[in-house]
């Protein structure tokens, strides 16, 4: 057993002083209580629930930097990620993952949905060792310390009624039954794992045909997570009423997909009935709010998705920014831009968001401090430049990953100082990863 004291601890988005965590073996709160330290604690400043990021792509992070001169749109930056996927193999990707997990451990994130579809060679061959792509991204996780659902995403075509294009090879699995087939193996060998699981992901309306999401459906067991792109950008909304004479959204309901399992990723460009289809079936919305903005996909309606119903989640996406406070800002931040009013999410609600939601959205349990939760945990500068004078209930809109002083997940240590415990440095992990890339 290990015991946490905080100083102040937010439950609920509410700060409650003195607070007492005891985690058992398992890494989960076994007791919460208000009362002094005892000797042995481990003693904690500011502290917030672990966050969860409900979306991300590690490699993407390769391209940090290296694309805003070209200008263009989403689809001119698909491009050069395509280029960035052609140069992975097992040990590259795992290397790479490696120091993307780690610069999301520091910042704050204790649990990540990694959006997984570079499954194979190139050219679409598989790789001698089964699994080894994904292997490699359990191994980068496990080689951190952060808790990782591995979305192993099916992806089956070019675009609706196209064949896989030569750069997306590596994505593809032969059918609806190959995936399947490949998911049940690749479960069996992650079960028992205490921080690794396996979720599911249909890559998107344009990349898996509606029998196929149907076989998958009665496919996978009912327990399972399962993610979708959904409606990013307006080109797939054309594409999908051109083909099905409905909307993404409209899609899935006709297969009966929509339902409190399922999250839908970006949901950008909605209709008002997509918008009250996805409430009323309480399905989860993971908003993506710098990759939207960076890529210019345009500012999502969670505001009017969360007064419908939807349960909203936040990701880093593709990894251009790893910083947890920036999502739940930006979040806020585009709701302002496009409404003119402040304080449309309340910070008890971007908290939740970037917390509980997240873990949900996940399959971890709502991640709320409460007994049987895992305890994940993050300790905060509250005087700091940035933070000093804000109410401790606030600092979802003033700190940043700069703030983050230690992280607990399971009820163990693993980051303090901007640094894993070890002291490897996510920055020396990126500078070799990206190396290896280039080789």
């Amino acid at each position: 057993m290990t015991a946490f004291w905080c100083e102040t601890l937010l439950i609920d988005g509410i700060a409650v002083a003195g607070v007492r965590l005891e985690a058992d073996n398992d890494g989960r709160i076994s007791r919460v209580q208000v009362q002094a330290a005892e000797a042995a604690d481990i003693r904690l400043g500011t502290v917030l629930p672990g966050f969860g990021n409900a979306h991300s792509h590690a490699f993407h992070r390769a391209l940090r930097g290296q694309t805003h001169a070209e200008g263009g749109d989403f689809w001119l930056w698909r491009e050069r990620m395509y280029r960035v996927a052609a140069q992975l193999d097992p040990s590259k990707y795992q290397a790479l993952a490696t120091a993307v997990f780690a610069e999301m451990l520091v910042s704050g994130y204790t649990a990540v949905g990694e959006f997984h579809y570079v499954h194979h060679r190139a050219n679409g061959e598989p790789y001698e060792t089964e699994h080894a792509m994904e292997l490699a991204l359990a191994a980068a996780a496990r080689a951190v310390g952060i808790r990782l659902v591995l979305l192993d995403t099916m992806y089956l075509q070019g675009g609706i009624g196209r064949e896989l294009a030569p750069e997306q090879l590596a994505f593809g699995d032969s059918d609806a039954a190959g995936w399947l087939a490949r998911w049940g193996s690749l479960r069996a060998k992650l079960e028992g794992d205490d921080l690794v699981t396996l979720g599911a992901a249909l890559h998107s309306v344009r990349a898996v045909t509606p029998d196929a999401m149907r076989e998958v459906q009665g496919g996978l067991p009912a327990d399972v997570p399962l993610h979708v792109h959904l409606s990013e950008q307006p080109q797939e909304n054309a594409d999908c009423l051109a083909a099905y004479g409905l909307t993404p959204t409209g899609v899935l309901d006709s297969l009966g997909a929509l339902a409190p399992r399922l999250s839908v990723v970006h949901a950008t460009h909605l209709s008002d009935a997509d918008r009250a289809l996805l409430g009323n079936a309480g399905v989860t919305v993971v908003m993506c709010p710098t990759t939207e903005a960076d890529l210019g996909d345009g500012i999502g309606p969670a505001f009017a998705l969360a007064k419908e119903g939807c349960p909203i989640a936040l990701g880093s996406d593709q990894n251009a920014v790893i910083d947890p406070f920036l999502e739940m800002r930006g979040l806020e931040m585009g709701e302002r831009l496009a409404s003119q009013q402040r304080g449309r999410f309340a910070p008890t609600a971007l908290l939740t968001a970037a917390t509980s939601t997240g873990y949900a959205s996940l399959g971890l349990g709502r991640h709320r401090m409460r007994e049987g939760d895992h305890c994940d945990l993050v300790e905060i500068s509250s005087t700091g430049m940035r933070t000093v004078g804000t109410f401790v209930e606030q600092l979802p809109l003033t700190a940043t990953a700069s703030d983050v002083l230690r992280v607990i997940v399971g009820g163990r240590v693993v980051a303090e100082g901007g640094r894993l415990v070890g002291g490897s440095e996510p920055a020396a992990l990126m500078a070799d990863a990206l190396g290896r890339l280039g080789e």
